[in-house]
């Protein structure tokens, strides 16, 4: 390993770093990934003495001309190993390239800039839970701990023997618990539902090469979710771990695990009964409370499973009922359960439960659409506004898990808009916490350095990117940037704390693992435990390096990291740690991509309008009632060679006057997608955010609609973009379509095309025909981006009583809308236009 680090520094040596940077005590930090054109663009210089440079300068690194110049900006002062910091911002420069910084005697190692630089990055998180999966390991093509376990604990008699083999190891040891596996398998499938983009198919479900036609991420949190169904098998049955610490008995390979349980050959592991009380089988025992902690991991992870499963109704059912069984069981036995000790004192001494049951709820509301579910997660969301560490200076280990509460995110997304501002706050109010400490140092570091540290940043981080999605609010940005930085080399050793990633950069080369100590085996896209403050390292029982420090010089008494495989407090890789970074490396690639993505104009959810930059309209036309238009319509499109979207309801899918019309606008290549299934007023027309239907009927509805769409081979795929119901909706209803796995989208508005079903009768509610067009080219003069973009709506049917019907002109529009230079596009070929 020693020689990695040495031959590392050789390679940026021979890129041009001068020797007089390392012996002048200077270091320029970045994020070795690189940085994105449009994103925030922050490295950190830090110097061994007190003088602090005025300036930087940003250069190219194939030319090597200076390409921008900054103010070095305040100095921070002390920190860690360094005696003066500052942060060097360079933010405002976007030139895709490959540069280096530049501050003092410090030159920084090369980096990209580009929109690329986060590809592939979630997908490579996903290497490391493959390798850790326990029953059969497909790193290892081989199986492991296939007898687990006996029961201890329960109500059956002591070493009763079960079936829990599955899930995925803890970490380098091969100790299984719920708390840590039922996070991790959330985060999975959160980041599945919310970024599946970003996600290929790769690999089988069992993990071995292969596609199977279900992205990776999903095959990976059905690995947890199958583990979990064991773990809680029945509805009065719930375990809450497997194994114990006699299993610290030295480095090997799972599938020669051979710790002695003691209990006979063949018996397994032990697996613990959740029972509320305290636990221990050796000298040490927790000081467990409740289930409610475990309880409500399980029901927010099956629920969510129901939710992404819904198009497999045995498996969603499965899901449901256990989600249900165990939300049960933590409303019966609130208060939290801890992990169990045996030979040492160290334990997850998880002390919260209300943000576990929080979420739980959530989930179970927007599953089930039952109104007592957001009673409760709100009840439960007053209960731990903040998630505890935030802003303290230390905690026990895992003492508040999860180290963010995505229950605030997952309720505000179901309630309405005063609730969701509270909630927002909540989040705000422990991102401040937070930002109180790190705006006082150059790294913006104000997560404490206890134990697993990685973990709580990355979840901070976490929390930063949910919290500007719900408010829109962008002054923590730069905060949740530097949390990311920091785990990819922005910090004060250099190194990424990702196994392999990025490929050739400074990374872990010796964890605490068993499988590249005795195999030297790869542990891609692990996430190490991370820094921890000095006095807990030199505190800690059985800790010894086994090497050479090369990380020796930017070691202090504050906080340290060891590359070292002997140091298992800073090196240790984790499986709940990595599957949260998947989440976050999700949302960074998700956001990379978006950023590079055609620009789409937003409003409540919705999609209402394309790329502003060029010169693409979409006809679409919806239909309930009346059809009258249908082949008119369809004949016109046909004519003028160019395609429309229609969204029918499916009362008009299924009335057999508008069959005919179906076929050919079907035939002819149009966009065929849903309205609804019966025309549903979904919110108030006065009071937009008071809603008229629940979650349930909305998507009972939904399923209808698209069961109707499958009569005419459409498939969601197919049709993953919906125009709502009387084209009105409020933010629930967007998200509840998302959660269908649907994109929302409606007209934009500006001109009277959505008019044309009034009809004199109405009174001054009727918009004749030539006043609808006149708004449409009044508006393509008024706005300074014309009709670009545009969705313009047009009815496919009307009231008889409408005899002006508007659908007539469309041969006259069509034509002067060509010669002003409009290009004509189904809405999904318009809202994936690069």
């Amino acid at each position: 390993m020693v020689f990695l680090k040495s031959f590392f520094l050789f390679v940026l040596l021979c890129c041009g770093i001068a020797m007089k940077t390392l012996a002048a005590g200077e270091w320029i930090r970045i994020n070795q990934l690189g940085y994105t054109p449009g994103g925030i663009k922050v490295a950190v210089w830090g110097s061994k003495n007190n003088t602090a440079p005025k300036t930087f300068q940003l250069v190219n690194a194939q030319n090597n001309s200076v390409v921008f110049s900054g103010p070095a900006g305040v100095p921070f002062g002390v920190y860690g190993p360094f005696s003066q910091t500052l942060r060097l911002n360079f933010s405002p420069f976007s030139r895709p390239g490959s540069y280096y910084l530049v501050c003092g005697d410090a030159r920084s190692p090369v980096f990209r800039i580009g929109d690329d630089v986060y590809a592939g990055i979630a997908d490579f998180g996903l290497r490391y839970l493959r390798q850790q999966r326990s029953g059969f390991n497909p790193f290892l093509k081989d199986s492991c701990h296939t007898h687990d376990g006996y029961t201890m604990y329960g109500p059956m008699p002591d070493t009763t023997r079960i079936n829990v083999w599955g899930g995925w190891h803890d970490a380098t040891d091969y100790l299984q618990y719920v708390t840590t596996s039922a996070n991790a398998t959330f985060h999975l499938l959160a980041a599945y539902r919310d970024f599946p983009g970003v996600f290929p198919d790769h690999y089988q479900a069992n993990g071995l090469e292969g596609s199977n036609g279900t992205a990776d991420v999903l095959d990976e949190a059905q690995w947890g979710l199958d583990w979990l169904l064991k773990m809680h098998p029945r509805a009065d049955w719930m375990f809450n771990q497997l194994a114990d610490d006699r299993d610290h008995h030295g480095f090997r390979l799972p599938d020669k695990d051979s710790v002695d349980y003691g209990v006979g050959p063949g018996a397994g592991r032990p697996v613990y009964f959740a029972t509320g009380k305290p636990q221990g089988l050796g000298q040490y025992k927790n000081r467990t409370t409740g289930v409610a902690s475990t309880a409500g991991k399980f029901s927010s992870a099956f629920a969510l499973a129901a939710i992404i499963y819904r198009n497999n109704p045995s498996l969603a059912s499965l899901f449901r009922q256990r989600s249900l069984s165990a939300y049960a069981m933590g409303l019966a036995k609130p208060g939290a359960c801890q992990t169990a000790p045996n030979r040492e004192p160290y334990f997850y001494e998880e002390d919260n439960w209300v943000d576990d049951m929080e979420l739980a709820a959530a989930e179970l509301y927007r599953l089930t659409g039952e109104k007592q579910y957001a009673t409760q997660s709100i009840r439960y969301s007053k209960d731990e506004k903040v998630t505890p560490w935030m802003g303290q200076d230390t905690a026990r280990h895992y003492q508040w898990y999860p180290f963010h509460n995505f229950g605030h995110y997952e309720l505000a997304a179901e309630t309405a808009a005063s609730e969701k501002a509270v909630l927002t706050g909540y989040y705000k109010e422990g991102i401040e916490r937070v930002w109180n400490k790190a705006r006082k140092n150059a790294f913006y570091r104000g997560v404490p350095f206890i134990w697993c540290s990685n973990n709580l940043n990355t979840s901070f981080a976490i929390q930063c990117l949910l919290y500007k999605k719900m408010s829109r609010d962008g002054q923590f940005d730069e905060l949740g940037q530097a949390c990311f930085d920091w785990l990819f080399g922005c910090n004060p050793w250099g190194t990424s704390m990702v196994y392999g990633l990025p490929a050739n950069g400074d990374t872990p080369a010796d964890p605490h693992s068993s499988f590249s100590k005795l195999k030297h085996y790869p542990l891609d896209g692990a996430m190490v435990d991370g820094p921890v403050y000095g006095s807990i390292f030199k505190n800690l029982r059985g800790l010894k390096l086994s090497h050479e420090d090369p990380y020796a010089a930017f070691q202090s008494d504050y906080v340290v990291y060891h590359d070292d495989d002997g140091d298992y407090s800073t090196n240790e890789p984790t499986t709940d740690g990595t599957a949260s970074l998947v989440y976050l490396m999700a949302a960074k690639e998700s956001e990379a991509q978006d950023f590079f993505a055609p620009t789409f104009t937003l409003s409540h959810g919705g999609i209402i309008r394309g790329d502003t930059h060029k010169k693409n309209i979409a006809l679409v036309f919806t239909g309930d009632e009346f059809g009258d238009g249908i082949l008119s319509i369809a004949r016109t499109l046909q004519q003028e060679k160019i395609h429309g979207s229609f969204f029918l309801t499916g009362n008009f899918y299924r009335n057999p006057a508008f069959k005919t019309g179906i076929q050919l606008l079907q035939k002819n290549g149009n966009y065929l997608g849903s309205h609804s299934d019966k025309h549903l007023l979904y919110c108030d027309w006065t009071n937009r955010d008071s809603l008229l239907i629940s979650r349930k009927q909305f998507l009972n509805d939904l399923t209808a609609a698209y069961r109707e769409l499958k009569k005419w081979n459409i498939t969601p795929q197919q049709a993953s973009y919906f125009l709502p119901a009387y084209e009105w909706y409020n933010d629930s209803i967007a998200a509840w379509t998302k959660d269908f796995g649907l994109q929302l989208v409606n007209f934009t508005p500006g001109t009277r095309s959505n008019a044309d079903y009034t009809f004199p009768k109405m009174g001054e509610k009727y918009v004749p025909g030539d006043t609808i067009y006149q708004s449409i080219l009044r508006y393509e003069k008024k706005d300074p981006s014309g009709l670009n973009g545009f969705i313009l709506l047009v009815h496919i049917g009307t009231d008889p009583d409408r005899t002006d019907k508007f659908y007539n002109r469309l041969p006259q529009l069509i034509d002067t809308l060509r010669k002003n230079g409009y290009h004509f596009l189904r809405v999904d070929e318009l809202l994936n236009q690069k």
